[in-house]
């Protein structure tokens, strides 16, 4: 994919994700959100095991497994169904998509500058402050308009 695609791929994707951004700070209840569910419809896990054809052992492992975090979505789609829920599944981003792809390239930037700058304090050649920071815009914009493959290969 082309960097003016994936740009406008990323703008897209954020403002769908931007939609996402209030549900950030919903904990899943204690108990997991099938048993929480489960019980507030007053089903019993023999009556969930029989809608998913299953025993009640495994609906409780099933329950264990959630709290563990060690559930699969393709299980979690099948639970979901049998109460008679949808399914969710998604990443809600700590800041837009733009400003991580942005932190990344300044990061790289800045790394790759300090090389430099050291070899060319060496040289007595150092850049102002202002010419330093100028560079290290147009690496950044260079970088995000270009996005090279080695751009996440740095941490």
């Amino acid at each position: 994919m082309k960097a003016k695609q994936i740009n406008l791929a990323r703008a897209q994707l954020d403002a769908t994700l931007e939609q996402f951004r209030s549900l950030r700070p919903i904990a899943p209840p204690r108990k997991g959100w099938i048993r929480a569910i489960r019980d507030a419809l007053g089903m019993t896990g023999e009556q969930l095991a029989k809608r998913l054809g299953i025993n009640k052992q495994r609906v409780s492992r099933i329950e264990q497994d959630e709290k563990l975090g060690n559930i699969t979505l393709k299980t979690l789609r099948n639970v979901a169904e049998a109460l008679d829920c949808e399914f969710v599944y998604g990443f809600v981003p700590r800041q837009s998509l733009e400003t991580t792809l942005r932190n990344q390239a300044r990061s790289v930037a800045a790394q790759r500058m300090a090389r430099s700058d050291q070899q060319m304090r060496l040289e007595k050649q150092e850049l102002s402050r202002e010419e330093k920071e100028k560079v290290l815009e147009n690496m950044i914009t260079e970088m995000i308009n270009t996005m090279p493959r080695s751009l996440w290969d740095e941490r």
